[in-house]
């Protein structure tokens, strides 16, 4: 099964995309070449999201009902033009070289090694110790519903608002949203958990019956949204904006507006829907890049706070 080779052309190269006909996706049947050509639809927003950033890859070598795979190390026999980047984990006292995407025919040929998510790093190639982006993420619990994520969004957007702080929001591709922040590269990963906390514990200040900063899931209201604070610690990833994610339904982490927060519904950001939105509005993100903030507020707040490192 998967039928011959396709020779996909992208922004000047050619990718070879094997097993074309494999079904990723069940609930509407699409292929393995449906997913590289929606990239390549995407490829502007696609590259900005993870451009020079150590990228993770969620492999998933015979569709997203099999096994999936959470590749660090790019694969054996990439071509010379997919560029890497290579990190340290003290830990384990080992490096890899994981994906550096700088141009949209690196992303395809990830398709090709059987890629659907991609999970950046909030730092860059230059200076992977000093993250230039923050990022919220409203992370529902089990019995929480979105309009409950939705009032946690609009809180955390005033509260940035207040912060004089641009964010720029995303579905994440399952059932919350994210908030990303362009930052100074000033600080390390704990300084930026750290400042992330203090915004967390004001946002749930505000919101005390819909939102939890709780360390512990066992102490997590199943109710509530939890804004993982976590996500900024050293060497964790989620999904970037216009990353597929493994479901049936090929749903996509999708830029939005912020006054799409109270009407947008994340089961509507499908493979089959992003590419004529992205045609339609461009990219949402496109700005992103424009303003990098301080968190020195931020960092008073947990200062103040007693907030650990």
């Amino acid at each position: 099964m998967g039928g011959d080779a396709v020779d996909l052309e992208v922004g000047g190269r050619s990718v070879r995309i094997t097993h074309p006909d494999r079904v990723y996706f069940p609930a509407r049947g699409e292929t393995k070449l449906d997913l590289a050509r929606y990239y390549r639809s995407v490829a502007d927003g696609i590259v900005r999201a993870l451009y020079e950033r150590p990228c993770m890859m969620h492999r998933f070598p015979s569709g997203v009902t099999g096994e999936k795979v959470h590749q660090k190390r790019l694969p054996r026999g990439a071509p010379p033009w997919v560029e890497t980047v290579r990190v340290h984990f003290p830990r384990y006292d080992r490096t890899a070289d994981e994906l550096c995407v700088t141009e949209a025919a690196q992303v395809v040929w990830a398709v090709q090694m059987s890629t659907v998510e991609f999970h950046p790093w909030n730092s860059r190639r230059a200076d992977t110790e000093h993250p230039d982006e923050w990022r919220i993420d409203l992370d529902p619990m089990p019995r929480c519903g979105f309009d409950t994520v939705r009032r946690a969004a609009r809180v955390a957007h005033e509260v940035l608002a207040e912060l004089g702080i641009t964010g720029w929001p995303k579905t994440s591709g399952g059932d919350g949203l994210h908030v990303y922040v362009r930052i100074e590269p000033r600080w390390d990963f704990a300084d930026v958990r750290r400042a992330a906390h203090a915004f967390a514990a004001e946002v749930e200040r505000r919101a005390p019956d819909a939102v939890t900063t709780a360390w512990w899931r066992r102490d997590r209201d199943p109710d509530k949204v939890f804004v993982d604070y976590n996500q900024n610690a050293r060497d964790h990833t989620i999904a970037s904006a216009y990353s597929v994610r493994g479901s049936p339904e090929a749903r996509v982490s999708t830029p939005i507006r912020w006054d799409e927060v109270d009407e947008v519904d994340p089961r509507d950001c499908t493979i089959a829907t992003v590419p004529q939105r992205f045609t339609e509005m461009g990219d949402l993100h496109a700005g992103i890049d424009e303003v990098a903030h301080s968190l020195d507020t931020l960092l008073e707040w947990a200062d103040r706070t007693g907030l650990d490192r």
